[in-house]
């Protein structure tokens, strides 16, 4: 592994065998896991370039029983790494050799369908997909949709503030989350948000979305559901040149245009894809958009014709439009499945996440180009175009010596080249240990010691997730001291308390 992890602390390893006992006591029968052989299946999640088995895993089924983990391990200092479905491509659900991995697969219920107020109440096991599947019969669905749905769960959603494809115009998860349950690392459960678009008090969900199992762990989700629209087509929108796909792009948004979702694939991508699923994209094109619109038939049908134009204009070579919900099914299909398509063609690969200024995209592809001729590896490109969130998968193999960490550098420009752009280091996967130390590109000191002051009021110990996010970890007294140089305090005029 090159990348840093806490060191495992000697004296809680040496106790291990007390805390599966008093773990068993909490989850009893099948929840707790301690054999070398099944602690595999946790030792990595979707950056599997990574791996690390646990000291044990607990899957719980209750509120209470995460409570009583929890408060055991708080009062133990024994570190904890919470778990969804493990398809994070950050390696955020990394475990720790001397921590628990509490697994969330068993909280898999919805437990309430409230079409009145138009959401959805679920346990964070819940796939994404299954809350659309759950309420489709009514003609409603959930909006945010990563390419990993079917498999992704709900939690894992909030924790990462996952997009999708139709991100650009129903937003991220944080647009579509109102309320959740979680436990503290101290064994409280709080009860944050709920059925209500407004609350009073401090915006708790707009901390809790997105902060990568650092802060709590979610045991219950509040999330916004919506009425599927009268009708939905997509296009798909050939070019002979990478640039002006990019062009493109900019041009439909700065036309005033929001279509349902718009995503871009390049050559290598395209040709994996149709390869895999067959959807009939065209192969004689350097890059591919696909644009959905939506709303009612005659706004769609109108849409669809100018940005047909506009295409036309930027120089496309090709367009097809779906004529059928089959045929648009098919249409994203191909996109969706994108990252196992490339799997094919290469034994590894790592999947990037940046995001740019959508009138950036020209450069940026012009530099992961230039980088792919510096560290002699392929790339495929497949980006969320509409919000300017790049998803380069970098191809290698692992048992070529050092192309991983030819692969590693590689990604670690790109991130660079993302903020030198005007963007930022993610998008939609996360920090995790894949991006923590590049955060100070992007943020100086003084922002990561802010930040971190914040995971201090949640988790004073920094027992939740410890080496993710922060590249350089820091006890919670520490952040709270005075500087003192020279006998003299910084800003003596300054009143103190």
């Amino acid at each position: 592994m090159s990348i840093m992890m806490p060191a495992a602390d000697q004296a809680v390893l040496s106790r291990r065998g007390e805390i599966v006992a008093a773990l068993r006591a909490i989850v009893p029968g099948e929840g707790v896991i301690d054999s070398a052989a099944e602690l595999q299946v946790y030792e990595s999640d979707g950056l599997t370039a990574y791996r690390q088995p646990p000291m044990v895993a607990v899957l719980p089924d209750t509120t209470e029983q995460v409570s009583r983990v929890l408060k055991y391990c708080h009062a133990q200092g024994i570190k904890v790494v919470p778990r969804g479905s493990g398809t994070s491509l950050s390696g955020g659900a990394l475990p720790l050799a001397d921590g628990v991995l509490l697994g969330l697969g068993k909280f898999k219920r919805i437990r309430e369908i409230d079409f009145d107020n138009r959401v959805v109440v679920t346990e964070p096991g819940v796939t994404n997909l299954a809350i659309s599947q759950a309420v489709a019969h009514a003609g409603f669905y959930y909006a945010p949709d990563p390419s990993s749905q079917i498999a992704c769960s709900i939690g894992g959603n909030v924790a990462e503030n996952s997009g999708g494809v139709h991100c650009l115009k129903y937003g991220m998860t944080s647009n579509n989350v109102l309320g959740c349950e979680i436990v503290l690392m101290n064994g409280e459960i709080l009860r944050i948000g709920g059925k209500s678009a407004e609350n009073a008090g401090y915006d708790l969900m707009g901390i809790i979305t997105g902060s990568e199992g650092l802060l709590g762990v979610i045991t219950e989700i509040t999330v916004r559901i919506l009425q599927k629209p009268e009708t939905a087509r997509a296009m798909m929108v050939g070019f002979a040149e990478v640039e002006a796909a990019g062009e493109c792009v900019a041009a439909i948004i700065g036309a005033g245009i929001i279509p349902g979702g718009m995503e871009m694939m390049d050559k290598p991508a395209i040709h994996a894809a149709e390869a895999f699923v067959h959807a009939g994209y065209p192969l004689d094109v350097e890059a591919l958009l696909i644009i959905e619109l939506d709303g009612p038939s005659v706004e769609v049908d109108e849409l669809i014709k100018r940005v047909e134009a506009i295409a036309l204009g930027c120089g496309s070579t090709t367009c097809q439009i779906s004529t059928s919900e089959a045929e648009r099914n098919l249409f994203w299909a191909g996109r969706k499945a994108a990252f196992p398509a490339v799997g094919r063609i290469s034994p590894d690969y790592l999947c990037m996440d940046g995001t740019i200024p959508r009138g950036a995209l020209p450069k940026a592809l012009a530099r992961i180009r230039e980088l792919s001729e510096k560290y002699q590896l392929g790339v495929a490109n497949v980006f969320h175009a509409g919000d300017g969130n790049l998803h380069p998968l970098i191809l290698y193999d692992a048992n070529k010596p050092g192309e991983i960490e030819r692969a590693e550098a590689f990604g670690a420009d790109i991130l660079r080249c993302c903020v030198e752009l005007g963007g930022v280091l993610t998008g939609e996967h996360g920090v995790g240990i894949e991006k923590r130390d590049l955060m100070p590109e992007m943020f100086t000191e003084i922002d990561l010691n802010q930040q971190q002051r914040l995971k201090c009021a949640f988790d004073a110990q920094g027992l939740l997730n410890p080496g993710k996010v922060f590249p350089t970890l820091h006890r919670c007294a520490e952040l709270g001291r005075v500087h003192v140089h020279a006998g003299k305090l910084a800003f003596p005029d300054i009143p103190r308390f």
